[in-house]
């Protein structure tokens, strides 16, 4: 029997939010998929009775480049150590496998910022087009750094200099 091949990865980031803010958001798996994956996907939602509290629960979502249906399901939560753990429950475009972690970790010198972590392990299948999920595995790439974008102050603007002539006045 051939062993599966796997794709592992791990990601982090600082984030410009204190810890509880952070996952107030991203404990929320369609919060979650929205930041990171945003018109990307498409039929996000909830699926077979899920919701935010209760765990298991599914939901889905449809990745908009191939039209796949990723079915996923948090499978555990630790509000205490604000991480949270999610599967795939049904084989899509390639992968027979998934299984990620999310955390949000408080900065000890700095509370007004977290780290963020992600790690994911992929089950390819021998069949899998390799095209299709090198694309998934890049978009994946980028999702923390989309996370941490979402925290980010805004970015100010220059404004322009005020004029220091006189300004005429018409009668």
């Amino acid at each position: 029997m051939a062993m599966k091949q796997k794709h592992t990865m791990h990601h982090s980031t600082i984030v410009d939010a204190d810890p509880d803010t952070v996952w107030a958001e991203v404990r929320d798996p369609m919060k979650l998929v929205e930041i990171v994956s945003g018109d990307a996907v498409r039929n996000v939602g909830w699926a077979e009775g899920g919701t935010l509290e209760r765990v298991p629960s599914r939901y889905d979502f449809t990745l908009v480049f191939c039209e796949g249906l990723v079915e996923q399901e948090v499978a555990g939560r630790n509000e205490v150590k604000r991480s949270s753990t999610y599967r795939a429950v049904a084989p899509t475009m390639g992968v027979d496998g998934y299984l990620a972690t999310i955390r949000v970790r408080p900065i000890t010198n700095d509370p007004d910022r977290s780290y963020f972590e992600w790690s994911r392990e992929l089950a390819i299948a021998d069949d899998a087009d390799r095209e299709v999920v090198d694309s998934i595995i890049a978009m994946m790439e980028n999702q923390t750094d989309a996370v941490r974008d979402f925290f980010a102050p805004p970015k100010h603007r220059p404004t322009k200099p005020q004029s220091t002539k006189p300004q005429s006045t018409r009668r």
